[in-house]
């Protein structure tokens, strides 16, 4: 009897304890943790770089609103911008490296190209967001095969597990978030698809091999 009396006692206090600790949290506190509980579920065990991740937290966004151009800005009006970050985009065809913007809004995700928005993906049609296994920091949105899209988005993000969960939590689509070993498929428009291959070198490098393949070390 003095036993059970002890394990209740203890898992009271414990219980006790955990309240107290929750109830300290500030949001923004609460918010990271949250934001983590995602990442875990994604990442743990799957990609290179997620134990050092740990103990980085995520920024609430890279770039303000107001770092945006006023001509963005004004075609996203009526959104609620959460999350805006530098990304270098590699075109479908040819692989060539871009400076770009990726903007992350209640509803869609959009490429920016200064003053231009190059690509919207509503969070209702996104069909996928795939990663590597590896430690590069490429992701690519997939898309579906409509006219009001050019493609899948082949993305580098220099915070990659930051920008990944932002953008599956916003989109609420943890479940379509895909590590991957080797290769990948992804769509180039018109019905054509292309292959980008993950290797380990001793330098990151990202090029358009002999193949015409996106090779990614």
């Amino acid at each position: 009897f003095l036993m059970q009396t002890s394990e209740m006692l203890q898992k009271i206090c414990v219980r006790n304890l955990v309240r107290k600790y929750c109830r300290g949290l500030s949001a923004e506190r609460k918010v990271q943790l949250q934001q983590k509980v995602v990442t875990s579920a994604v990442f743990s065990g799957k990609k290179e770089g997620y134990l050092e991740s740990l103990s980085q937290p995520f920024l609430e966004t890279r770039l303000k609103e107001n770092d945006l151009n006023p001509k963005v800005l004004q075609l996203i009006r009526g959104e609620n911008i959460k999350y805006v970050t530098p990304v270098v985009k590699y075109d479908r065809n040819g692989f060539k490296a871009r400076e770009r913007l990726l903007v992350l809004t209640q509803s869609s995700a959009y490429v920016v190209e200064v003053a231009k928005i190059k690509q919207k993906i509503e969070y209702s049609t996104l069909k996928g967001i795939s990663t590597s296994n590896l430690s590069d920091g490429i992701v690519v949105i997939h898309v579906p095969e409509d006219n009001k899209q050019k493609g899948d988005v082949i993305l580098q993000c220099e915070h990659i597990f930051e920008t990944v969960t932002k953008l599956c939590i916003l989109a609420n689509k943890q479940s379509v978030v895909k590590v991957v070993k080797g290769s990948l498929r992804f769509r180039v428009g018109s019905g054509k698809e292309g292959t980008m291959v993950f290797t380990v070198g001793p330098e990151p490098h990202v090029f358009k091999d002999k193949t015409g393949q996106l090779t990614v070390v």
